[in-house]
This record gives structure tokens, C-alpha cells and sequence, in this order.
């Protein structure tokens, strides 16, 4: 059974085979598809292609204007320069937070280009485990999934220093900004908004390597779609030979796939995300330990003002934390600690990268496994379309499908804006006369820890409230599991229903049709149309 090869021809006219109907053949002792309904039902996805060429495109223009910033300031005033710029000419005069917003748009801007080059690295890893015969999920942690070959794009070394790259540009955002003091007059300065050389530079460089590492697995491996929708890529991967559907389980589930996978009858309920996938489980005992460590880091700092007397290098406030010194921005009015650290040298700025990349790494880690669970029950709620009175429909666009789906638009905004809670908890304050940076400050206010701490805890609430939640209905879950997907769907068509098919003796067959069908019989004992011994009757 040749399958075509010809993936220019079959981007062309992805859907023209549906013109000319057919269903599979379903033999039992042969999971064999006609040549027929094998030819051209998938889409390859070229705009989603565009889309995320475009954005890693932008990302590549903004890493290099910022390593030309960074490259210029250090070239004018060395490893201690700032690059001044006046965004309001006297933030001392004013309440409104100037820094803390550019940080915040600093924070989202990198989200926007870390995202745009993740879908790429993620694209092509996809396709890397799908040649190599090792893909269970359409969605899989990029930074902690690797292909073979050590030196692969996609590999375990090139992930690792994918992640290292990640937690840098985070860390480099924050670090940007600083308050630029410039004398006015012999008693009275004019505060300014600066930036320091070195975060921006070392920003770009992250971005930037983070670029040519994604365009390399890009060019490392053959992707046969570029679409975001599991069903995209099992239409693909069935189309190529890569991926055979299996018999007698047209009311199997995902959870089934180690037991015995005969015949079933429907369950009115499905299990969860959490017992399905091995890797949701990780996660959420992950996200849970990272609340735990954010709660300990403030029970440390209220530990350390309570206990200990300002030093030669610590300092603390002289207020404790009540509700009346509790805000969301820090002010020195709420409970902190604080080193100074004078001078901004070339081994300053290294002890300063080291130490926001181990607090802040987990955090930026723990976000970005969050996506697991996010893009599995983005597939699943696609999946239980089919069900509904729209249908499933297999184009999407690929825009719509991450700012129309609560879980994932929430997640997109939840990474700038819980880094950007971390800058406030742990500020690092570079101080700058006249573009010259002059001292570190370096801030632990309580108020804030707790803070991000209660915004954690929210987050991680909410994404183990998806991960436990168990779908009703009959229709077996798959959370983007290829094989139990390819063993569901039976007939491929732009808009699918899933239903009751045939009725047979013993067996009935549940799978999915072009047209609305009739809900599956609760009674009855499903398996597939080749199982069927007794008469087929075709049910409208």
C-alpha cells in the first residue's frame, strides 16, 4: 500500500479527496485504509507556516536591536554604562510607575518572541519524535522531550541549553531598568528611566540564540504539517505510513491503552488529564512544590527581619508587615531586606545573572510546563466538538485557536505578568548618576514574595482544578493521545461527528461521519464495523 510523497501536491488540495466520500475498511485481522480515502486529507498548515515565520522574523529584529543597545552603551561607558532615555522627565514628581510598566511591557515583549520561537522548536521536535516512531501525544514539553542524537536541534543538549537560554531572557528583563539620577540643580536631581548595557545585551544574545536554534531543528527535520491540531497531524502521520489505526477499540479511551483492548461498552464518564497522562501528573506536583518554595522564601525573609539587627551589608526596614504596610508595588514603607553592592563590574553583573537564573528559573520553568497541560485540554475540548452540534472542524486558524481558548489566552497572560510579580519581590535596583551606574540595591520585600505566593497559588489551583476535571459523556477521551485518536476516528471529512454508526451481532460500531449521528446505546457492546458478525444495518 504506497502512500504519495509528494507533499507540494498535497498542500495544493488538502481536501479534494472529499468530494468523493468513503469510509475505511475495517477488517479485523488487518488495520488497512483504502488507497482512496489514505490520499489527501490532510492540511499542511502553510499558514500556520507564515504565521510563525513572521514571528520568529520579529524576534530576530527585536534580539538584534537589542544587542546593538547593549553593544553601543558598553562601547561608550563599558561593563558599568546605561543608556539614559527619558520617558517622563522627573518620575520622582510623579506616582505613576513608570519603571514597573516598562518592565511589564519588557516582560510580555519577551513572551510574545519566546512563544513565536517555541511553536517553531515545538513544530519540529513533533515532527522529530513522529520520524523516529516515538510520539504518544501531540503535545509534549519541548525543553524536557528530546530526540535521539546527542548533537540533534532537537536533542537533550540543545533542549538543556534551549531552557538555560529561556530562564536568561526572563532574568535579563528584569534587570534592564534602572533609575537614572542626573543633577538639577546643587541641592534637588532629576530622576530618568535608564537602560544597563549588559541586561540588554545579554537579552538580545538570549533571543537571538534562541532563534537560530529553533530555525536549525526546523531545517533538521521534515515536517509534514505545520498545524497546531492533533487531528492535523494523525491525518498526516496516517497519510505517510507513520501511524496505523488498531482494531476493536472505537470505545477505548486513552487510559485503556495497557489493558485488554477488546470490545467495551460506553462509560458515562471519562477519566481525567491526571490519569491519563503520566506527564500531568509531574507537572502539577511540580507547580505545587513551586508554591511551597515561594511560601518558604517568605517565611525565610520575615524570619531574617524578625531575628537580625541591620549589618555592614544588610539592611532593613524598619516597618514590619501588617495590612498597613501590605501594597501590591514595593515602596520602602513594607517590610524588606536589602544589600547593597557598590560598584556594577563585570563580576558583579555574573553574580547578579547567576543569582536571579536560580530563584527565577524555576518559576520560568514551571510556567512553561504549564503549556502541557493547557494544549491537552485545548486537543480534548477539540475533540469533544465532534459530539456537539457545530461538529469538529479540522481547519482552524491558528491564531484562533490560542486567543479564543480561555486556558491557553489565560496562560499567555499569566507568564509576563507572574515573572514581572517576581521583578517586584526581588527587585534589583541598579542606581545610575548621569549614565554611569553607581550602586546595586538589591531587594527582598516581604509583601510581594507574598504576593506572588497568592498569585501562584491561584494559578496552580486553577490548572489542577482542569487537570482533575473528568469529561461526561460517552465519548472516550484522548487528550491528544495519536493512537487512541487514530483508533476513534474512522472516516476523515473538514467537519466530523462522532456517534453511533452500525448496529451489529454482537458487536455495534461507534466512529465518525461526515453528518450528524445518532448518540452510542449504553447497553450495547462496541468494537468496530469489521467486528460486526451479524447483519450491518446503516442508521441515518
Amino acid at each position: 500500500m504506497a502512500a504519495s510523497s509528494k507533499p507540494t501536491d498535497e498542500s495544493s488540495h488538502p481536501y479534494d479527496a472529499f468530494t468523493n466520500h468513503q469510509g475505511f475498511d475495517w477488517t479485523i485481522s488487518d488495520a488497512k485504509f483504502t488507497a482512496d480515502t489514505r490520499t489527501d486529507f490532510y492540511d499542511c498548515s502553510l499558514t500556520s507556516r507564515r504565521y510563525a515565520l513572521v514571528g520568529v522574523a520579529c524576534s530576530s529584529i527585536f534580539s538584534c536591536l537589542c544587542i546593538i543597545t547593549g553593544s553601543v552603551t558598553l562601547t561608550n561607558g563599558g561593563s558599568t554604562s546605561a543608556a539614559v532615555v527619558r520617558v517622563i522627565p522627573d518620575i520622582g514628581n510623579t506616582q505613576f510607575p513608570v519603571r514597573e510598566i516598562f518592565t511589564l511591557t519588557l516582560n510580555l515583549i519577551v513572551t510574545l518572541c519566546t512563544e513565536s520561537v517555541g511553536f517553531v522548536h515545538g513544530i519540529s521536535l513533533r515532527s522529530a519524535l513522529a520520524s523516529e516512531s516515538r510520539l504518544r501525544f501531540s503535545t509534549n514539553l519541548r525543553l524536557l522531550t528530546a530526540a535521539r542524537g546527542w548533537y540533534n536541534p532537537n536533542g537533550a543538549l540543545i533542549n538543556g541549553v534551549s531552557a538555560v537560554l529561556l530562564i536568561i531572557s526572563y532574568s535579563s528583563a528584569s534587570l534592564v531598568a534602572c533609575i537614572d539620577l542626573s543633577p538639577k540643580t546643587l541641592d534637588t536631581v532629576e530622576e530618568g528611566i535608564a537602560f544597563a548595557g549588559i541586561p540588554l545585551l545579554i537579552l538580545g544574545v538570549a533571543l537571538l540564540l534562541q532563534v537560530m536554534i529553533a530555525l536549525s531543528g526546523m531545517r533538521a527535520v521534515k515536517i509534514l504539517t505545520w498545524s497546531s491540531s492533533p487531528f492535523d497531524l494523525i491525518a498526516t502521520l496516517v497519510h505517510h505510513s507513520q501511524l496505523t489505526p488498531a482494531t476493536l477499540r472505537c470505545m477505548r479511551c486513552v487510559s485503556n491503552l495497557d489493558s485488554y483492548g477488546g470490545p467495551a461498552k460506553p462509560s458515562e464518564i471519562q477519566p481525567s488529564a491526571w490519569n491519563a497522562h503520566t506527564s500531568i501528573r509531574k507537572v502539577v506536583i511540580s507547580l505545587w512544590v513551586l508554591v511551597a518554595a515561594c511560601a518558604g522564601w517568605a517565611t525565610l525573609i520575615m524570619y531574617i527581619w524578625d531575628k537580625y539587627a541591620s549589618g555592614n551589608d544588610l539592611i532593613l526596614s524598619p516597618n514590619a508587615l501588617t495590612t498597613h504596610t501590605w501594597f501590591f508595588l514595593p515602596t520602602l514603607e513594607v517590610a524588606f531586606i536589602m544589600y547593597i553592592i557598590p560598584g556594577a563590574n563585570s563580576e558583579v553583573w555574573i553574580l547578579l545573572f547567576v543569582n536571579m537564573a536560580v530563584i527565577q528559573g524555576p518559576l520560568t520553568l514551571g510556567l512553561h510546563c504549564s503549556e502541557l497541560i493547557a494544549n491537552v485540554i485545548r486537543d480534548e475540548r477539540q475533540w469533544r466538538c465532534a459530539t456537539g452540534r457545530k461538529g469538529l472542524r479540522m481547519v482552524t486558524n491558528p491564531l484562533k485557536t490560542i486567543f479564543t481558548h480561555p486556558i491557553c489566552l489565560g496562560l499567555f497572560v499569566a507568564k509576563p505578568f507572574l515573572h514581572w510579580m517576581f521583578g517586584l519581590s526581588l527587585l534589583v535596583d541598579i542606581s545610575a548618576i548621569d549614565g554611569e551606574v553607581s550602586k546595586v540595591f538589591v531587594f527582598m520585600f516581604t509583601a510581594q514574595i507574598w504576593n506572588l505566593c497568592i498569585a501562584l497559588f491561584i494559578f496552580v489551583c486553577f490548572f489542577t482544578f482542569i487537570a482533575l476535571h473528568r469529561p461526561r459523556g460517552p465519548q472516550p477521551a484522548a487528550y491528544g493521545h495519536v493512537q487512541t485518536l487514530a483508533n476513534l476516528v474512522d472516516e476523515w471529512s473538514p467537519v466530523m461527528w462522532w456517534g453511533h454508526k452500525e448496529d451489529g451481532i454482537p458487536y455495534c460500531h461507534a466512529g465518525t461521519s461526515d453528518h450528524p449521528l445518532l448518540d452510542v446505546k449504553m447497553d450495547c457492546v462496541y468494537a468496530g464495523s469489521g467486528a460486526a458478525s451479524g447483519p450491518v444495518v446503516f442508521l441515518p
